[in-house]
């Protein structure tokens, strides 16, 4: 009976290096592809450009791969216990860095299986992060940008969305990462604020500024970043412009659009009661959703209901009331719950009662004023999106405002220095400017 050998890979992009691994591995046995799924990628580092199945094919077709598996887990442990491999085989690379902890592992369990592992001297010239960056370069597709969310959502425990209103902003959601052991900490998208775009413009946010324009600042965005974008639609505005809105979003590939259950001049919801907040009827917002997902074109696009119940001061029993009737009656593809109540336990409550009804149906929450939560606890009640919905911008004011400030005191901007960004820096960060 042939032996096996064990090769874990993403194999989102293939090189010659992958191709010299497989065949090292087929020289001891029949080599074993454990391919590793959204799931077990998201957490560490941003999703493959191609889906599992899209991967899979791809690996099937190679020669000298007997059979693909999928890896659930980052830990090469489970597959490698439950299918008892006679070899284990990988890049020499892993003996440094944070896939030390990895290959430590892999080890004691191969002991433990009377099996071997094999470590093959990594092809020079060879990096899969520097070809992701220069494939980053290159862009997105609306398509691909379109179906991001919805693959995030079914790969992370929690979905992490930054708001953005410009695209150095955008450039910033896109590119900052921070290490943690073998975790790699970054945002998975980016929240176009109604509140920002109007703000950055000086405006009221009253919807005072339409789609045409806000269009324009997110064709910014869309240039020079790759990550998904959900769009604050506010109300959606009348029904029949609803539907033209769904199809203009969908079509430059926006992932989701979320529009509130009010009605008349809005108000911004951080208000609460202290400014009025009218509710639109069940039946006319629940219309309304519908209206959106007849008009748009593909499944991928998602159309997500925010609930003001408790915004506009009424009960936990109203918001579930109105969320199950926008799920089951409108098809909304998710829920957007809001409160100013610092506390949290009215959100908490809503998420883990609608939780236990449509555990399928995400819920996405914006914790700006009850953010001493954590992302993990906010997953603890149910929540699957978090959006930080405008640090971006209110970080940004008070910045400018001091070095201005500097600069007005000491008729010179040498004293600012120190609070403002290298002008190399800042070029730096900004693809194509050498």
């Amino acid at each position: 009976m042939a032996k096996t050998v064990y090769l874990g890979m993403i194999a989102d992009i293939m090189h010659p290096g992958l191709i010299n691994i497989i065949n090292e591995g087929a020289k001891y046995g029949d080599v074993v592809i454990g391919l590793f799924t959204d799931k077990a990628i998201a957490q560490h580092k941003r999703l493959p450009y191609l889906t599992y199945e899209q991967r899979k094919n791809v690996v099937e077709n190679i020669r000298n791969v007997s059979r693909v598996v999928p890896q659930d887990d980052w830990s090469y442990a489970p597959n490698l216990r439950q299918l008892k491999p006679d070899y284990i085989i990988h890049g020499d690379d892993w003996k440094d860095g944070p896939d030390r902890e990895l290959r430590d592992e892999a080890f004691q369990v191969m002991q433990e299986l009377g099996g071997e592992v094999i470590e093959i001297p990594y092809t020079k010239g060879i990096e899969s992060s520097s070809i992701d960056k220069e494939i980053k370069q290159i862009g997105t597709t609306p398509d691909i940008r379109l179906k991001a969310l919805r693959r995030l959502i079914s790969a992370k425990p929690v979905v992490r969305v930054l708001e953005v209103h410009d695209g150095l902003s955008g450039l910033i959601c896109e590119t900052l990462e921070v290490k943690n052991g073998l975790y790699t900490e970054a945002f998975d998208g980016m929240w176009s604020s109604s509140l920002t775009d109007s703000t950055s413009k000086g405006k009221p946010d009253i919807e005072a500024v339409d789609l045409t324009t806000r269009m324009q600042d997110l064709n910014n965005i869309l240039e020079c970043t790759t990550k998904p974008i959900i769009y604050d639609g506010d109300t959606g505005g009348k029904l029949e412009h609803f539907v033209f809105t769904v199809r203009t979003l969908e079509r430059n590939g926006i992932s989701a659009v979320i529009i509130e259950d009010k009605v008349g001049l809005k108000k911004n919801s951080l208000f609460g009661t202290d400014a009025i907040q009218t509710q639109d009827t069940i039946e006319n917002f629940c219309q309304k959703i519908r209206a959106g997902k007849n008009a748009q074109v593909t499944k991928d696009f998602m159309i997500i209901a925010r609930c003001e119940s408790l915004i506009a001061g009424k009960s936990v029993d109203d918001a579930i009331e109105r969320c199950c009737a926008y799920v089951e009656q409108g098809g909304a593809d998710g829920i957007m719950i809001h409160s100013k109540e610092k506390s949290g336990d009215d959100i908490r409550q809503f998420c883990q009662r609608f939780h236990e009804m449509h555990p399928y149906v995400p819920i996405v929450a914006v914790p700006t004023t009850y953010n001493q939560f954590t992302e993990e606890e906010l997953a603890a009640w149910g929540i699957k999106v978090v959006i930080y919905a405008n640090h971006m911008l209110r970080a940004a004011y008070p910045a400018m405002v001091n070095v201005a400030t500097s600069i007005l005191q000491h008729h010179r901007s040498l004293e600012a220095n120190p609070l403002c960004m290298p002008i190399k820096q800042i070029l730096e960060l900004i693809p194509g400017t050498k």
